[in-house]
């Protein structure tokens, strides 16, 4: 099981303080607050993955600096990245995003999108197919966020007899990534239980 630090609104400081404790996989949620980040803790050699939604004129960026991208969830998004991944570099890994609960608004494919997505992905060589990524619902119930993880893991495991490759499996956050390891994540994002509570944004006024 891997451990992924959410690094959303920390300053660059927070991450290399954190990396010298031993964490080595970051991630963020929007390309140009990555941008600056990611550039001043190069000398780390630090694994950094996007997970926020992704505007389709921002993919050639974002296939350009971070190693995963865990939010694909539509075909046009596959192909901006491979052609905007460098082919010096080792493909990128490619996560399909799945909206489990079928919230309204939310990103992510339909379940029943996903292995044409896969399929999508696969076919890139720029692009290597790692597995899925979900937001379940933040619902009080846990037996609700129970449900939406083994239907994760029920998926994951239709698309590995399609792709055997995929390895990846990250759904589960900082208040529930016990239950979502519990029902088969192989990477969790944690952000608040790691760097404590996000900075307050500033008043308006």
């Amino acid at each position: 099981m891997e451990l992924l630090a959410v690094a959303k609104t920390q300053p660059a400081a927070a991450v290399r303080a954190l990396a010298a404790c031993g964490q080595s996989a970051f991630a963020e949620n929007y390309v140009q607050e990555a941008a600056g980040k990611i550039g001043a803790l190069a000398d780390l050699g630090l694994t950094w993955h996007l997970i926020g939604h992704l505007q389709s004129n921002k993919a050639a960026q974002a296939a350009e600096l971070f190693d995963w991208v865990q939010s694909v969830d539509r075909p046009k998004l596959v192909r901006a990245l491979a052609t905007g991944r460098a082919a010096t570099r080792p493909p990128l890994n490619v996560l399909v995003q799945v909206n489990v609960d079928g919230e309204t608004g939310k990103s992510g494919c339909a379940p029943a999108e996903v292995a044409a997505l896969a399929d999508a992905v696969a076919a890139e060589p720029r692009l290597r197919l790692r597995g899925l990524m979900a937001i379940p619902e933040p619902h009080p119930d846990p037996g609700h966020r129970r449900a939406a993880f083994r239907a994760m893991r029920a998926l994951f495991d239709e698309l590995a007899r399609r792709h055997p490759g995929i390895d990846t499996l990250s759904m589960g956050m900082s208040d529930d990534f016990e239950l979502a390891i519990a029902e088969g994540a192989t990477m969790v994002r944690v952000g608040t239980a790691l760097f404590g509570a996000r900075p307050a944004k500033p008043r308006a006024d």
